[in-house]
């Protein structure tokens, strides 16, 4: 009976588990930020359409018709449509 009221209650040992956790998950995600960033890997500007997409289909289209791909109808019913 000499340590009744002392220590550690479930409470705090709770508390400590969560925080134990949260401090080992902040560190994992700071490892992978930061190989993320060393790397360049998930880069935002890698999946974005240029500003002139409509331009950059008509080149393609006129280079597919080039290149004998599509008859002179389907490059005029394409160009039509990217137009508009």
């Amino acid at each position: 009976m000499m340590w009744w009221g002392q220590g550690f209650s479930w409470g705090w040992m709770l508390f400590g588990g969560l925080m134990m956790i949260l401090f080992w998950g902040g560190i994992i995600a700071l490892i992978v930020l930061a190989v993320r960033g060393l790397t360049g890997a998930g880069s935002s500007t890698a999946n974005t359409a240029p500003a002139n997409s409509s331009s950059s289909a008509l080149r393609i289209l006129k280079e597919r018709y080039a290149r004998g791909e599509i008859t002179k109808e389907e490059y005029e019913d394409m160009r039509r449509d990217l137009e508009t």
